[in-house]
């Protein structure tokens, strides 16, 4: 068991440090999303259920939603800037 709770901190800390480092937005949300997932886990490891289950329906669920839909935004909006440096 305990072998398994430090295989879940490394990839904790190998996420929270590539999440940082990452250039493409898009996989830093999914790295992000990865990261609250492992922390669900390890909460409900320490006998935390209410924080894990906070932690799934926040960190991995609305927040990465909402990641998501800024960067499908964020996208159309560069698209039409370029669309109206095109025409000028």
């Amino acid at each position: 068991m305990i072998a398994f709770e430090l295989v879940l901190l490394l990839f904790l800390i190998v996420c929270a440090v590539t999440a940082c480092l990452a250039k493409n937005l898009f996989s830093t949300v999914t790295i992000f999303m990865s990261y609250s997932s492992i922390m669900c886990i390890l909460w409900l490891l320490l006998r935390s259920p209410d924080l894990a289950i906070t932690e799934a329906a926040v960190g991995a669920g609305v927040t990465s939603i909402l990641f998501f839909i800024t960067l499908k935004n964020v996208k159309q909006l560069k698209e039409e800037d370029e669309e109206e440096n095109d025409d000028k």
